[in-house]
């Protein structure tokens, strides 16, 4: 007989909760598929309850199994919320929603968290704490219970990237056995529908300010008797990507700095004429056309990275831009349409000059091209700088969010 006949023929079958009692912990559980462990999870889960006097219940927020996992989970006195969207973060939602406790831990459903654990999380939120996070890595690795490209490269790297991004001080950010209020869930809005959850939920607890801690916690082999759903590559790959996405500053705006700084350095510097860095080496206008390029490139990467921003606190990802704010509150629109002006005004009058003299030449040999570089390079900056201000201006006029003249204010 397997696990999961055995599970179903032995388990006591327990009534789930009244919902007319209060509940203080939520325990919510996503589920595809788990019938050889859920039923584990939901024992273990249960029993801590009794332990310790909790008043709890068990969610199973099921993504469409087909097995036996919703009747085995309905079986030990959970109750199963049918999530048909499929992805762990619209099942995690769907749970979430259904829980009524004021506290909720979530954790996977193969039997590698220990949901004995769960009075550990819930002494944390007692003592006052909105999130409480599991390290894996200070509680133990169990042989056999993570990979080691994951062990040693992906989750210490995911973490480190978090960290440096967003400050979150979180030494395990992709742990999947967490706790935290219903108001702090509620609060930071998380949207993503996959694994992108995990970190998502992570970055907006910091950036809203909630009170976080962690607890030391045993990664066990799972007992999911089939292939896990994690995929190294691509799931690693899009919680890289959601970061990225949502550190503008890292992603656009300091390459982009770079790029401008380099570029400018070499347009100054071949503007007065060749440089010789060896008797066999010369840069010229050659050179300096690859200083246009990267000035203009680094420009709009810029400009992007400040789309990127406005849209991000617009979305309410970022929801306390303190130096965004500040920025807006002194810049105006007419304040970039101003400076694109000068610029743009600034380099026609320059390729005018060069214009006009190569006419007097009757149109020989243009003998001024590196003015030409120079001049046109404001020119294509002021005229960018332009579109851009209005652009930015409009991107802050969304459903919660009104950037008249770049003053960014809020209706929540």
């Amino acid at each position: 007989m397997d696990l999961e006949s055995r599970i179903t023929a032995h388990a006591t079958p327990r009534p789930e909760a009244n919902p007319a009692e209060p509940v203080e912990v939520s325990v919510v559980i996503p589920c595809l598929n788990e019938a050889n462990s859920l039923g584990i999870c939901i024992e273990k889960a249960l029993k801590s309850f009794e332990l310790s006097g909790i008043k709890g219940e068990v969610i199973v927020a099921d993504n469409g199994s087909t097995d036996s996992s919703p009747e085995i989970a309905q079986q030990l006195g959970a109750r199963v919320v049918r999530v048909s969207a499929r992805g762990y973060g619209n099942a995690l939602r769907a749970g979430i929603a259904a829980a009524r406790g004021r506290f909720i831990i979530m954790g996977d459903a193969d039997d590698s968290y220990d949901f004995s654990a769960v009075p550990q999380f819930v002494s944390k939120w007692r003592e006052g704490y909105d999130v409480v996070m599991g390290n894996r890595f200070r509680g133990g690795i169990e042989p056999h219970a993570m990979p080691w490209s994951h062990k040693y490269i992906g989750n210490p790297g995911l973490t480190a990237v978090m960290n440096l991004f967003f400050e979150t001080g979180i030494g395990d950010c992709l742990c999947g056995l967490r706790g935290f209020t219903r108001e702090i869930h509620d609060r930071i809005d998380v949207r993503t529908s996959g694994m992108e959850w995990g970190p998502e939920f992570v970055i907006k607890a910091a950036k809203s300010g909630a009170r976080m801690t962690e607890i030391p916690i045993t990664l066990w082999p799972d007992k999911r008797g089939r292939a896990p759903h994690l995929r190294t590559f691509s799931d690693g790959w899009r919680n890289l990507r959601f970061m990225l996405l949502f550190a503008p500053n890292w992603l656009f705006l300091l390459p982009g700095a770079v790029l401008v700084a380099l570029g400018l350095a070499i347009v100054f510097w071949l503007f007065p004429g060749p440089r010789h860095l060896t008797p066999h080496i010369v840069l010229d206008i050659h050179t300096m056309i690859f200083g246009v390029i990267f000035t203009l490139l680094g420009v709009q990467i810029i400009c992007i990275g400040f789309f990127a921003k406005v849209f991000s606190y617009a979305e309410r990802f970022d929801r306390n831009p303190v130096s965004l704010k500040r920025m807006l509150g002194r810049v105006k629109l007419e304040h970039g349409l101003l400076l694109g002006a000068f610029l743009a005004l600034v380099g026609f009058v320059g390729d005018a000059l060069v214009f006009a003299q190569w006419a007097a030449s009757d149109f020989g040999p243009l003998n001024e091209v590196r003015a030409v570089l120079f001049w046109s390079l404001w020119f294509f900056l002021g005229v960018q700088l332009i579109f851009s201000s209005f652009f930015l201006s409009m991107l802050g006029i969304s459903r919660d969010t009104y950037i008249g003249d770049y003053e960014l204010k809020r209706h929540d």
